[in-house]
């Protein structure tokens, strides 16, 4: 059962047996005998303090019984109480035999916050452990207000009585305790949570269980379903025959019907994921309630596939009820660097989002400014062909997630003008111009560059290198700076003689 769901179905006039026939399909209603239920409290504790408004009792394992006065008591696995001995005139600490029962008297006891019932404190490996013994009615007039707002319809206050009821009775262990006090089992939020509206409900449902083939149903329940419940089989592997996937329309006035989007990075997603390699891409395999049942990654090194239950844990994703969007940015294949005026491609993955769009920030700003909208093909593919007038780095916005930027190298044009017989000079252009810079004039040598002249570009955007030349090879390099990546001519070959 889902609680918004059913609480949908109220506000839409059904009552609270047709709501938990159509989540729990099959069972049927019925009365249980009066129990008491035992909720674990707290363990692994070195000291408790426990008390009461009232005088209370505390019974130790060998049946002797001492009255407490109200006020508190602090204590540790020793098990030293101070009760009163008749041949002393103030109470004085004594070793108890445990394990120990409080018992309140006109006030419940209270462990921290108060509660209905008897506690029970045992010493286990040297720590305490306490578990609450109460009344299943009690247990449950502090179980339904923690579970649903007190406030909501009184048809859904009463389905949730009766689910929760059936879940505490289907859980009676033959340990020292029944219930865990949270989500682990059911929230008990002892006598501060109780309500009005919620202990009316259980008042009106007093005693009702939904069984299935004369036994106690497993009523499982949660806040939000999405739209569908989830089977028994999908959730756990193991199908129970009134657990199955159920339409829940009503479930959409959750605030937590929609979540999301969640963005994680591709180590994330791959640690998780257990990828074989670099993360490449990401694949889904819905289940029969409509959720993830495995997510496959695609690796550079082959595939792993997980359940998608455990890429929930992994992640902390609310539920198995998610989509995949993929989101990447790389460059195309493209020399180290683009000559000014020249253009480049910017290849991705941009599947199951909306919304996307290329973001710039161009070498030496850091302003991120949109660029275009993306537009992907029908397997999630992008190519956008971009011209950078500098060294300009490249991302992708999705909501407030950013992939990691794409930085595309730009270099200034270099070239020599035309070599004149006889010349005593190299003389060239740089584009844009970048009065000032410096060109470095370089001869090969042997493998090495070698400079040979050190000019600077004029305020046209020409360089001239007056040198002495001999055969051999050529090139001018413009330094880095200013936005670009250093930038060379061609290599020019000299022949005299």
């Amino acid at each position: 059962m889902s609680q918004y769901g059913a609480y949908g179905y109220a506000q839409h006039g059904w009552g609270y047996a047709r709501i938990l026939a159509h989540y729990y399909p099959g069972t049927a209603l019925a009365t249980a005998p009066l129990k008491r239920v035992r909720v674990l409290l707290t363990q692994g504790r070195a000291k408790l303090t426990i008390g009461s408004a009232a005088d209370f009792r505390v019974t130790a394992a060998d049946g002797t019984s001492y009255t407490l006065p109200a006020g508190e008591v602090t204590f540790g696995p020793k098990l030293q109480i101070p009760v009163q001995d008749p041949t002393q005139l103030q109470p004085v600490p004594m070793a108890l035999p445990g394990p120990l029962v409080f018992a309140p008297g006109t006030q419940p006891l209270e462990l921290g916050r108060p509660y209905r019932g008897q506690i029970q404190v045992s010493v286990v490996n040297g720590k305490l452990r306490a578990v609450d013994s109460v009344g299943l009615e009690a247990y449950l007039d502090a179980v339904v207000p923690s579970e649903m707002p007190h406030r909501w319809l009184p048809e859904a206050l009463k389905a949730q009585a009766v689910a929760a009821r059936s879940y505490a009775l289907s859980r009676l262990q033959t340990g020292a305790f029944d219930l865990f006090p949270d989500v682990r089992s059911q929230v008990y939020g002892g006598v501060r949570a109780e309500q009005p509206e919620t202990t009316g409900a259980v008042e009106a449902t007093a005693g009702q269980v939904l069984t299935y083939a004369g036994a106690v149903a497993q009523t499982f329940f949660y806040s939000t379903s999405g739209g569908r419940t989830v089977a028994a089989e999908d959730a756990w592997g193991k199908p129970i025959p009134y657990l199955v996937s159920v339409p829940d329309p009503y479930d959409s006035i959750s605030p937590y019907h929609d979540w999301g989007p969640v963005s994680f990075t591709a180590a994330r997603v791959a640690k998780a994921l257990k990828s074989p390699g670099r993360l490449l891409d990401v694949q889904t395999t819905p289940n029969g309630s409509g959720r993830v049942g495995e997510v496959t990654a695609i690796g550079a090194n082959g595939e792993s596939t997980i359940p998608g239950a455990n890429v929930r844990t992994a992640l902390g994703l609310r539920s198995t009820w998610f989509t995949v969007g993929v989101v990447s940015l790389a460059p195309s294949a493209t020399p180290a660097s683009i000559v000014f005026g020249g253009a480049a491609e910017l290849t991705g993955i941009v599947r199951n989002v909306a919304g996307a769009a290329v973001e710039q920030r161009p070498a030496g700003t850091s302003i991120w400014t949109p660029l275009t909208t993306i537009v992907p093909a029908k397997d999630g593919t992008f190519a956008l062909a971009v011209k950078p007038k500098t060294t300009t780095s490249y991302r992708i916005a999705l909501g407030t997630a950013r992939t990691q930027p794409a930085r595309l190298p730009v270099a200034p044009l270099v070239r020599f003008y035309p070599l004149r017989a006889a010349a005593t000079e190299l003389r060239g252009l740089v584009r844009p111009v970048l009065a000032g810079a410096r060109v470095d004039v370089q001869r090969l040598d042997g493998t090495v560059w070698r400079t040979v002249k050190q000019v600077q570009v004029d305020e046209n955007g020409d360089f001239d290198a007056p040198l002495q030349l001999t055969s051999g090879s050529y090139r001018a390099r413009v330094v880095a700076g200013r936005g670009f990546v250093p930038g060379t001519t061609r290599v020019l070959e000299v022949v005299n003689g």
